[in-house]
């Protein structure tokens, strides 16, 4: 996902730090001259995304780089602090100036505070993580880079996505083949979709309160911070409906796989008679052939997708958006003329995508379109690092959404239930857990799993703090 007003920075060590920085996309932000200052390094780490807490501005492009009694450190986050109003306060009464309006720099500031028991000469990483993470419970998945050691750690819920590839030989890619021993370097990302390009191979997740090296000598674990007691893991179950791309790894199962059990379980709850299925491109496509299969219709194309516009869910405002929508699909007309559509979408935000994609079906001769959200509605804010709109921009806490339908020019709008969502997902995972030789009983299994549906339920894994 490269969004318009996206902000990037990478750091690589050599002998010190090299930073790079930029706003826009990747591919305009960094050309391949700007990179080779980056060539010597030997490690690194990157950063982007676009902004939730903080302006979107160059003076918040992360990594952060701050020098410290021990040398520099740059830190990378992914997530958005419940509680950074209150932690801003806390370091400014350490006398701690900060120069941006990003939540990051507060938890790297908070990594710079040397602890009471640490040696003069030997800074203990493990101890500065650790008080980090009593000072915030979540959200947050990091990279901290040290001279020559990385450290990648999880908030204790496990909100943002996390994990670890190896990189393989060009021999072994391909293969299932190869251990440990023909790793040539190791890397770190939210999503395991970006190893394979790189020629790396998925090797495992961090898990929610891991504190993990990785260095020369390889991976290593250092701590694991719990949760408080009785607290499941919140792992952010809007990653399964539409950000991540469906070939990435969550909790030991694809995206992909996911997708399509919620189309199936969305065919169960809310069948329709119709001459076919199909979906708003590209990320609903599982779910619309799972719903498909389920009610055993044809899955067939109705929209072209013009590849070259970016996702209208994170345009700044709604003009852009709705013309981010007119840009973005054509019309298969031969397809679907004069039949009735089930047209499968993975979520409706604000309502103003939806409703000229109806109205260009019908103009182009559908003879009825109904709509299926393989997602419940969202009702609620995110303040845990995604950017879903404010509770009166949500079309499901308008006056429209009561007849929804009428609204966007649908014959019928029907949505995944919270339990059926939870179904789809949390199947899979118990299925594998089954295998886990450490999971014994039921009990366990039940620790074991958890996801944050706040933006669709209100309930939050943790107390907000404001």
């Amino acid at each position: 996902m490269e969004p318009a007003h996206q902000h990037i920075q990478l750091t690589s060590n050599v002998a010190g730090l090299c930073i790079l920085t930029g706003m826009g996309l990747v591919s305009t932000a960094f050309p391949a001259e700007a990179l080779q200052k980056l060539r010597n390094g030997n490690l690194g780490i990157g950063h982007t995304r676009y902004s939730t807490s903080g302006n979107s501005e160059l003076q918040n492009c992360q990594p952060f780089v701050v020098d410290t009694l021990h040398g520099e450190i740059a830190v990378a986050h992914n997530g958005e602090l419940i509680n950074a109003a209150a932690l801003r306060k806390k370091v400014m009464r350490h006398g701690v100036g900060l120069s941006t309006s990003s939540d990051s720099e507060l938890i790297t500031q908070l990594l710079a505070l040397t602890p009471p028991m640490e040696e003069v000469d030997a800074p203990d990483w493990v101890a500065r993580i650790k008080n980090l993470m009593t000072e915030t419970p979540t959200s947050y998945s990091l990279l901290v880079m040290f001279r020559d050691v990385v450290y990648a750690i999880r908030d204790p819920y496990g909100n943002r996505p996390l994990c670890i590839g190896r990189i393989v030989p060009i021999s072994k890619l391909q293969s299932s083949g190869g251990g440990e021993g023909d790793t040539e370097g190791w890397v770190v990302s939210s999503e395991s979709c970006s190893f394979q390009s790189i020629g790396a191979r998925y090797y495992r997740e961090v898990q929610p309160g891991e504190i993990v090296q990785i260095s020369k000598h390889g991976v290593k674990t250092l701590s694991i911070v719990p949760r408080p007691e009785g607290d499941v893991p919140a792992f952010c179950i809007f990653e399964y409906v539409y950000f991540a791309r469906p070939d990435s790894i969550f909790e030991g199962q694809m995206v992909y796989t996911v997708r399509q059990r919620c189309g199936r379980q969305l065919a169960i709850e809310a069948p329709t008679d119709a001459d076919l299925v199909s979906t708003v491109p590209e990320s609903a496509t599982p779910a619309a052939l799972g719903y498909a299969q389920q009610l055993g219709l044809p899955y067939v194309e109705v929209l072209c997708k013009n590849r070259y516009v970016g996702r209208t869910f994170i345009q700044p405002n709604t003009r852009l958006r709705q013309l981010g929508v007119a840009k973005k699909f054509g019309a298969l007309t031969d397809n679907f003329a004069g039949k009735r559509i089930v047209l499968i979408d993975d979520s409706i935000v604000r309502g103003n995508t939806i409703s000229p994609i109806i109205k260009l079906l019908k103009e182009a001769g559908a003879k009825e379109v109904h709509i299926r959200v393989a997602s419940p509605p969202i009702r609620h804010p995110c303040y845990m690092g995604i950017n879903i709109p404010t509770r009166e921009e949500l079309i499901a806490n308008r006056p429209e959404f009561q007849d929804i339908a009428g609204y966007i020019g649908a014959d019928s709008v029907k949505y995944l239930t919270v339990e059926g969502l939870l179904s789809a997902v949390q199947g899979g995972l118990a299925s594998l857990h089954e295998k886990d030789e450490m999971i014994s009983s039921n009990n366990k299994l039940s620790r074991r799993v958890g996801h944050c549906t706040a933006c669709l339920t209100g309930k939050y894994p943790v107390e907000l703090e404001w």
